[in-house]
């Protein structure tokens, strides 16, 4: 609703995802430092991870360009695919976190996975071919995001488990986020901060975005409590059942309009 508004001429869209996501992770990275500094018990491994430059640039870095790169290129999506869409593209996620965790050797190959890899595959291709606005601009954005965020989940699932540094999920963001922040924020210099009108920010309204900071700083801060506790497939695969919810939900609020085939391949 932000990114591209609701129809009205109250509100037209705020389409610069840059600027949103790079607020994302300024508003995790305030909140968790504070949170470090008023309780810092609930950031247990920072007192028994030795969190060298060399360690951070080497497990910490890539994390992040790979989740700036990927809020920025699915929040890119947003703008020319419709919500139902970008969800069904997102099936496609539990295949690339199973064969990168095959690579990683998080998972082992098997006959099971190979058929599931294929039967998602299979309803991925049908749902894309029934999509009634199709663009490929998104549709190549959303892929990318969708690369960049698989390799996300995986190198934190490395990272949370006994072959990383065994962080807890609060110091995980902890560390995470201001790279995410600064690298959101140098994309938002260069390629939007020269298109955002003056007074855009304000139309749409401080409470909104404390409200939008809030609920990205806890979507993140439940991603890694789940990867730290289960895996990142485990996160994938029961990603579906928020997928089906907001397809379902976006075609009330959004009225977007979805095909037979898109229904059948997506089931």
């Amino acid at each position: 609703w932000i990114l591209s508004g609701d129809g009205s001429d109250d509100y037209d869209g705020f389409p610069f995802p840059m600027f949103l996501t790079a607020y994302h992770m300024a508003f995790a990275t305030i909140v968790t430092q504070v949170l470090s500094k008023v309780k810092p018990d609930l950031f247990p491994s920072r007192a028994t991870v030795n969190m060298t430059p060399n360690t951070y640039a080497r497990t910490i870095v890539p994390i992040g360009v790979c989740f700036a790169a990927s809020l920025v290129f699915c929040n890119k999506a947003y703008i020319y695919l419709s919500v139902a869409f970008i969800q069904m593209i997102k099936a496609m996620t539990p295949v690339a976190v199973l064969m990168l965790s095959f690579f990683f050797e998080l998972e082992r190959p098997s006959f099971i996975y190979i058929a599931i890899i294929s039967a998602i595959s299979l309803g991925v291709a049908i749902a894309s071919y029934g999509e009634l606005r199709f663009n490929m601009t998104g549709f190549i954005y959303q892929w990318m995001g969708l690369a960049c965020e698989s390799t996300r989940l995986v190198l934190v699932n490395v990272l949370l488990s006994g072959r990383g540094l065994k962080l807890d999920p609060l110091s995980s963001l902890y560390y995470i986020a201001p790279v995410c922040m600064v690298l959101n924020a140098t994309a938002c210099f260069l390629f939007e901060y020269s298109k955002i009108p003056s007074g855009a920010v304000a139309q749409l309204g401080l409470m909104v975005l404390v409200l939008n900071g809030l609920v990205a700083f806890c979507l993140n801060l439940a991603v890694v409590f789940l990867i730290k506790n289960a895996s990142s497939l485990v996160l994938t695969l029961a990603g579906v059942v928020k997928d089906i919810l907001i397809i379902s939900i976006s075609m009330f609020i959004f009225s977007a309009p979805v095909s037979f085939i898109q229904a059948f391949g997506y089931t």
